[in-house]
Protein backbone atom coordinates (compact mmCIF):
# COMPACT_ATOMS: atom_id res chain seq x y z
CA UNK A 1 0.00 0.00 0.00
CA UNK A 2 1.11 3.48 -1.34
CA UNK A 3 0.06 6.12 1.60
CA UNK A 4 0.17 10.04 1.42
CA UNK A 5 -0.40 13.29 2.96
CA UNK A 6 -2.77 16.39 2.31
CA UNK A 7 -2.25 19.18 4.40
CA UNK A 8 -5.08 22.04 4.63
CA UNK A 9 -2.41 23.78 6.93
CA UNK A 10 -4.99 24.43 9.64
CA UNK A 11 -3.89 26.54 12.65
CA UNK A 12 -5.08 25.89 16.11
CA UNK A 13 -6.51 28.30 18.75
CA UNK A 14 -3.14 28.17 20.13
CA UNK A 15 -1.32 28.74 17.40
CA UNK A 16 -0.20 31.84 14.92
CA UNK A 17 -0.49 31.37 11.43
CA UNK A 18 3.46 31.35 11.45
CA UNK A 19 3.78 28.18 13.81
CA UNK A 20 0.73 26.35 11.97
CA UNK A 21 3.14 26.74 8.47
CA UNK A 22 6.09 25.58 10.45
CA UNK A 23 4.46 22.68 11.54
CA UNK A 24 3.37 22.28 8.24
CA UNK A 25 7.46 21.93 6.93
CA UNK A 26 7.19 19.29 9.80
CA UNK A 27 4.79 17.31 8.67
CA UNK A 28 6.41 17.02 5.65
CA UNK A 29 9.71 15.84 6.89
CA UNK A 30 7.69 13.57 9.21
CA UNK A 31 6.17 11.99 6.09
CA UNK A 32 9.58 11.96 4.40
CA UNK A 33 11.01 10.40 7.40
CA UNK A 34 8.02 7.74 7.62
CA UNK A 35 7.94 6.53 4.01
CA UNK A 36 5.03 8.20 2.26
CA UNK A 37 4.78 8.97 -0.94
CA UNK A 38 4.05 12.23 -1.39
CA UNK A 39 3.05 15.46 0.84
CA UNK A 40 0.55 17.72 -0.93
CA UNK A 41 -0.72 21.34 0.59
CA UNK A 42 -4.03 22.94 -0.10
CA UNK A 43 -4.71 26.01 -1.55
CA UNK A 44 -7.61 28.27 0.54
CA UNK A 45 -8.45 32.19 0.55
CA UNK A 46 -9.63 34.10 3.72
CA UNK A 47 -11.07 30.75 5.29
CA UNK A 48 -10.66 31.32 9.22
CA UNK A 49 -8.28 28.87 10.68
CA UNK A 50 -6.30 27.82 7.42
CA UNK A 51 -2.79 29.40 7.06
CA UNK A 52 -2.38 28.25 2.68
CA UNK A 53 -3.35 30.68 -0.13
CA UNK A 54 -0.18 29.76 -1.78
CA UNK A 55 1.00 26.70 -1.94
CA UNK A 56 3.72 27.47 -3.96
CA UNK A 57 5.46 29.09 -1.45
CA UNK A 58 5.43 27.03 0.77
CA UNK A 59 6.55 24.31 -1.40
CA UNK A 60 9.91 25.85 -2.24
CA UNK A 61 10.01 26.31 1.75
CA UNK A 62 9.14 22.56 2.27
CA UNK A 63 11.23 21.32 -0.90
CA UNK A 64 14.60 23.05 0.62
CA UNK A 65 13.34 21.00 3.60
CA UNK A 66 13.11 18.01 2.88
CA UNK A 67 14.91 15.51 -0.12
CA UNK A 68 13.31 12.65 -1.32
CA UNK A 69 9.33 13.16 -0.56
CA UNK A 70 7.08 14.21 -3.51
CA UNK A 71 5.53 17.74 -2.97
CA UNK A 72 2.81 19.24 -4.41
CA UNK A 73 -0.41 21.39 -4.44
CA UNK A 74 -4.02 19.61 -3.80
CA UNK A 75 -5.19 21.70 -5.73
CA UNK A 76 -3.66 24.67 -7.72
CA UNK A 77 -7.58 26.27 -8.02
CA UNK A 78 -6.96 26.90 -11.62
CA UNK A 79 -9.72 28.81 -12.88
CA UNK A 80 -8.01 31.96 -10.71
CA UNK A 81 -4.89 31.77 -12.57
CA UNK A 82 -3.33 32.12 -16.25
CA UNK A 83 -2.36 28.13 -17.45
CA UNK A 84 1.12 29.62 -18.32
CA UNK A 85 1.96 31.22 -14.72
CA UNK A 86 1.39 27.76 -13.29
CA UNK A 87 3.42 25.96 -15.56
CA UNK A 88 6.11 28.86 -14.98
CA UNK A 89 5.92 28.09 -11.29
CA UNK A 90 5.69 24.58 -11.18
CA UNK A 91 8.44 23.78 -13.67
CA UNK A 92 10.88 26.56 -11.62
CA UNK A 93 9.57 24.07 -8.55
CA UNK A 94 11.06 21.26 -10.80
CA UNK A 95 14.07 22.50 -11.55
CA UNK A 96 14.89 23.34 -7.88
CA UNK A 97 13.81 19.51 -6.69
CA UNK A 98 14.03 17.21 -9.66
CA UNK A 99 11.44 14.88 -10.03
CA UNK A 100 9.08 15.40 -6.90
CA UNK A 101 7.47 17.94 -7.91
CA UNK A 102 3.27 17.11 -8.63
CA UNK A 103 0.76 19.72 -9.55
CA UNK A 104 -2.48 19.06 -8.06
CA UNK A 105 -5.37 20.98 -10.52
CA UNK A 106 -8.92 22.01 -8.81
CA UNK A 107 -11.84 24.09 -9.75
CA UNK A 108 -13.10 25.29 -6.39
CA UNK A 109 -13.22 28.36 -5.60
CA UNK A 110 -11.12 27.73 -2.90
CA UNK A 111 -13.11 30.80 -0.55
CA UNK A 112 -16.04 32.89 -0.57
CA UNK A 113 -17.63 35.20 -3.16
CA UNK A 114 -15.71 37.92 -2.69
CA UNK A 115 -12.50 36.85 -1.61
CA UNK A 116 -13.20 34.97 -5.26
CA UNK A 117 -13.77 38.12 -6.54
CA UNK A 118 -11.41 39.84 -5.21
CA UNK A 119 -8.56 37.26 -6.10
CA UNK A 120 -9.61 36.95 -10.13
CA UNK A 121 -12.36 38.18 -12.61
CA UNK A 122 -14.85 36.06 -14.78
CA UNK A 123 -14.21 32.70 -12.11
CA UNK A 124 -17.50 30.97 -13.57
CA UNK A 125 -16.73 31.91 -16.80
CA UNK A 126 -13.11 30.32 -16.45
CA UNK A 127 -14.45 27.15 -14.56
CA UNK A 128 -16.30 26.67 -18.08
CA UNK A 129 -13.23 26.89 -19.85
CA UNK A 130 -11.53 24.44 -17.88
CA UNK A 131 -10.94 21.50 -20.33
CA UNK A 132 -9.20 24.54 -22.43
CA UNK A 133 -6.86 25.73 -19.60
CA UNK A 134 -5.64 22.44 -18.93
CA UNK A 135 -4.61 21.33 -22.66
CA UNK A 136 -2.80 25.06 -22.39
CA UNK A 137 -1.41 24.11 -18.93
CA UNK A 138 -0.15 20.42 -20.49
CA UNK A 139 1.25 21.86 -23.40
CA UNK A 140 3.47 24.37 -21.68
CA UNK A 141 4.72 21.29 -18.82
CA UNK A 142 5.73 19.16 -21.81
CA UNK A 143 6.67 22.07 -24.32
CA UNK A 144 4.50 20.63 -27.76
CA UNK A 145 2.36 23.24 -28.94
CA UNK A 146 1.56 21.87 -32.35
CA UNK A 147 3.10 24.43 -34.88
CA UNK A 148 0.49 26.72 -35.87
CA UNK A 149 -0.38 27.24 -32.22
CA UNK A 150 -0.48 30.89 -30.74
CA UNK A 151 1.83 29.79 -28.27
CA UNK A 152 4.04 27.70 -30.19
CA UNK A 153 7.23 29.70 -29.52
CA UNK A 154 6.99 30.56 -26.05
CA UNK A 155 8.52 28.60 -23.02
CA UNK A 156 7.58 28.52 -19.47
CA UNK A 157 11.13 28.67 -18.84
CA UNK A 158 12.92 27.24 -16.68
CA UNK A 159 12.22 23.84 -18.40
CA UNK A 160 13.22 21.01 -16.47
CA UNK A 161 14.51 17.56 -16.76
CA UNK A 162 11.56 15.90 -15.56
CA UNK A 163 8.22 17.63 -15.68
CA UNK A 164 6.24 18.13 -12.67
CA UNK A 165 3.19 15.46 -12.44
CA UNK A 166 -0.37 16.72 -12.97
CA UNK A 167 -3.05 15.33 -11.70
CA UNK A 168 -6.60 16.27 -11.83
CA UNK A 169 -8.19 16.78 -8.22
CA UNK A 170 -12.10 16.49 -7.61
CA UNK A 171 -15.43 14.83 -6.35
CA UNK A 172 -17.89 14.15 -8.91
CA UNK A 173 -18.57 12.25 -12.31
CA UNK A 174 -17.54 15.29 -14.22
CA UNK A 175 -14.00 15.44 -13.19
CA UNK A 176 -13.12 11.95 -13.39
CA UNK A 177 -14.62 11.91 -16.82
CA UNK A 178 -12.38 15.38 -17.64
CA UNK A 179 -9.41 13.40 -16.32
CA UNK A 180 -9.95 10.73 -18.24
CA UNK A 181 -10.76 12.40 -21.48
CA UNK A 182 -7.26 14.65 -20.86
CA UNK A 183 -5.28 11.64 -20.14
CA UNK A 184 -4.48 12.52 -15.86
CA UNK A 185 -4.25 10.96 -13.29
CA UNK A 186 -6.92 11.28 -11.09
CA UNK A 187 -7.29 12.45 -7.28
CA UNK A 188 -10.87 11.86 -5.80
CA UNK A 189 -11.54 13.52 -2.51
CA UNK A 190 -13.80 10.91 -0.79
CA UNK A 191 -13.70 12.67 2.60
CA UNK A 192 -15.27 15.95 1.42
CA UNK A 193 -17.65 14.00 -1.32
CA UNK A 194 -21.44 12.71 -0.41
CA UNK A 195 -21.05 10.89 -4.26
CA UNK A 196 -21.04 7.19 -4.77
CA UNK A 197 -17.20 7.35 -5.09
CA UNK A 198 -17.02 3.83 -6.44
CA UNK A 199 -18.79 4.28 -9.63
CA UNK A 200 -16.93 7.82 -10.07
CA UNK A 201 -13.65 5.47 -9.89
CA UNK A 202 -14.75 3.13 -12.48
CA UNK A 203 -16.10 5.80 -14.95
CA UNK A 204 -12.69 7.45 -14.77
CA UNK A 205 -11.21 4.04 -15.41
CA UNK A 206 -13.71 2.81 -18.11
CA UNK A 207 -13.00 6.28 -20.03
CA UNK A 208 -9.17 6.86 -19.42
CA UNK A 209 -7.88 8.10 -22.83
CA UNK A 210 -3.69 8.16 -22.56
CA UNK A 211 -1.89 10.59 -24.14
CA UNK A 212 1.05 8.36 -25.01
CA UNK A 213 1.67 4.63 -24.41
CA UNK A 214 3.77 5.05 -21.47
CA UNK A 215 0.60 6.43 -19.39
CA UNK A 216 -2.13 4.58 -17.75
CA UNK A 217 -5.15 5.50 -15.30
CA UNK A 218 -3.75 6.47 -11.74
CA UNK A 219 -6.55 6.99 -8.23
CA UNK A 220 -5.43 8.61 -5.27
CA UNK A 221 -8.19 8.06 -2.72
CA UNK A 222 -7.87 11.15 -0.16
CA UNK A 223 -9.91 10.02 3.22
CA UNK A 224 -9.61 12.00 6.91
CA UNK A 225 -8.57 9.72 9.57
CA UNK A 226 -7.20 9.87 12.80
CA UNK A 227 -5.04 6.88 14.12
CA UNK A 228 -4.40 7.21 17.96
CA UNK A 229 -3.21 4.46 20.43
CA UNK A 230 -6.66 3.38 21.28
CA UNK A 231 -10.11 4.16 19.74
CA UNK A 232 -11.57 5.96 22.36
CA UNK A 233 -7.99 8.24 22.68
CA UNK A 234 -8.79 8.68 18.62
CA UNK A 235 -12.36 9.44 19.04
CA UNK A 236 -11.63 12.14 21.67
CA UNK A 237 -8.69 13.65 19.35
CA UNK A 238 -11.31 14.24 16.50
CA UNK A 239 -13.90 15.77 18.61
CA UNK A 240 -11.26 18.63 18.27
CA UNK A 241 -12.01 18.64 14.12
CA UNK A 242 -15.25 18.13 14.07
CA UNK A 243 -16.51 21.13 16.55
CA UNK A 244 -13.83 23.42 14.38
CA UNK A 245 -15.72 22.52 11.23
CA UNK A 246 -19.44 23.27 13.38
CA UNK A 247 -18.25 26.41 14.52
CA UNK A 248 -16.75 27.15 11.01
CA UNK A 249 -20.55 26.67 9.52
CA UNK A 250 -22.29 28.69 12.11
CA UNK A 251 -19.01 31.53 12.59
CA UNK A 252 -18.73 31.33 15.59
CA UNK A 253 -15.95 30.12 18.40
CA UNK A 254 -12.36 30.97 17.56
CA UNK A 255 -10.67 30.44 14.62
CA UNK A 256 -9.02 27.75 14.87
CA UNK A 257 -9.05 24.24 15.80
CA UNK A 258 -10.00 23.94 19.24
CA UNK A 259 -8.68 21.99 22.42
CA UNK A 260 -9.88 18.51 23.45
CA UNK A 261 -11.69 20.26 26.05
CA UNK A 262 -12.99 22.86 24.72
CA UNK A 263 -14.64 20.33 22.11
CA UNK A 264 -16.31 18.41 24.96
CA UNK A 265 -17.48 21.36 26.52
CA UNK A 266 -19.18 22.59 22.90
CA UNK A 267 -20.43 19.24 22.06
CA UNK A 268 -22.26 18.79 25.81
CA UNK A 269 -23.61 22.59 25.43
CA UNK A 270 -24.88 21.95 21.55
CA UNK A 271 -26.55 18.78 22.58
CA UNK A 272 -24.19 17.42 19.42
CA UNK A 273 -23.26 13.86 20.70
CA UNK A 274 -25.63 11.93 17.87
CA UNK A 275 -24.59 14.33 15.10
CA UNK A 276 -20.86 13.73 16.03
CA UNK A 277 -21.82 9.86 15.45
CA UNK A 278 -22.70 10.40 12.26
CA UNK A 279 -19.46 12.44 11.77
CA UNK A 280 -17.56 9.80 12.83
CA UNK A 281 -18.87 7.51 9.98
CA UNK A 282 -17.48 9.76 7.33
CA UNK A 283 -13.63 9.64 9.16
CA UNK A 284 -11.37 6.56 9.97
CA UNK A 285 -11.06 6.88 13.43
CA UNK A 286 -9.16 4.19 15.70
CA UNK A 287 -6.40 2.45 17.01
CA UNK A 288 -3.75 0.85 14.47
CA UNK A 289 -5.25 -1.91 13.50
CA UNK A 290 -8.54 -0.44 12.90
CA UNK A 291 -7.52 2.36 10.56
CA UNK A 292 -5.39 -0.37 8.91
CA UNK A 293 -7.89 -2.40 8.39
CA UNK A 294 -10.50 0.22 7.05
CA UNK A 295 -7.37 1.59 4.57
CA UNK A 296 -7.17 -1.94 2.92
CA UNK A 297 -10.98 -2.41 2.85
CA UNK A 298 -11.49 1.19 0.58
CA UNK A 299 -8.17 0.21 -1.34
CA UNK A 300 -9.83 -3.23 -2.37
CA UNK A 301 -13.35 -1.57 -2.94
CA UNK A 302 -11.46 1.50 -4.94
CA UNK A 303 -8.61 -0.46 -6.86
CA UNK A 304 -7.00 2.62 -5.77
CA UNK A 305 -3.33 3.14 -6.37
CA UNK A 306 -2.13 5.12 -3.51
CA UNK A 307 -4.16 6.92 -0.80
CA UNK A 308 -4.02 10.07 0.79
CA UNK A 309 -4.53 10.84 4.43
CA UNK A 310 -6.17 14.31 5.93
CA UNK A 311 -5.71 14.51 9.67
CA UNK A 312 -6.29 17.89 11.35
CA UNK A 313 -5.84 18.27 15.12
CA UNK A 314 -5.63 20.72 17.67
CA UNK A 315 -2.07 19.27 18.67
CA UNK A 316 0.62 18.95 15.98
CA UNK A 317 2.23 15.98 18.18
CA UNK A 318 -1.15 14.18 17.77
CA UNK A 319 -1.34 14.80 14.18
CA UNK A 320 1.77 13.44 13.50
CA UNK A 321 1.67 10.42 15.87
CA UNK A 322 -1.24 10.02 13.83
CA UNK A 323 0.81 9.59 10.81
CA UNK A 324 2.98 7.35 12.50
CA UNK A 325 0.65 4.87 13.85
CA UNK A 326 -0.22 4.47 10.48
CA UNK A 327 2.37 3.92 8.71
CA UNK A 328 4.05 1.39 11.31
CA UNK A 329 1.14 -0.65 11.59
CA UNK A 330 0.76 -0.70 7.45
CA UNK A 331 4.75 -1.26 6.81
CA UNK A 332 5.54 1.58 5.28
CA UNK A 333 9.42 1.50 4.82
CA UNK A 334 10.44 4.61 4.98
CA UNK A 335 11.90 4.81 1.40
CA UNK A 336 9.84 6.62 -1.27
CA UNK A 337 8.96 5.01 -3.87
CA UNK A 338 10.00 6.54 -8.08
CA UNK A 339 6.20 6.16 -8.84
CA UNK A 340 4.15 8.81 -10.67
Amino acid sequence: MRLSILDQAPISDHQTPQEALIESMKLAQAGERLGYTRYWIAEHHDLAGLACPAPEVMLGYIGAQTNSIRIGAGAVLLPHYKPYKVAEVYNMLATLFPNRIDIGIGRAPGGSAEATNALSDNFLQQVWKMPESIDTLLHFIYNDFPDNHEFFKVKAAPIPETPPIPWLLGTSKKSAILAAEKGLAYTFGLFMSDNDGEEIVKEYRKKYTSRNKEDKPQVILTVSAICADSKEQAEEIALSSYVWGKQREKREGKIGVPSISDAKEYVQKENLQEDFKKMKQKVLIGCPKEVKAQLFELEKAYQADEIMIVTITHSPEDRIKSYELIAREVGLNGNVLDVI
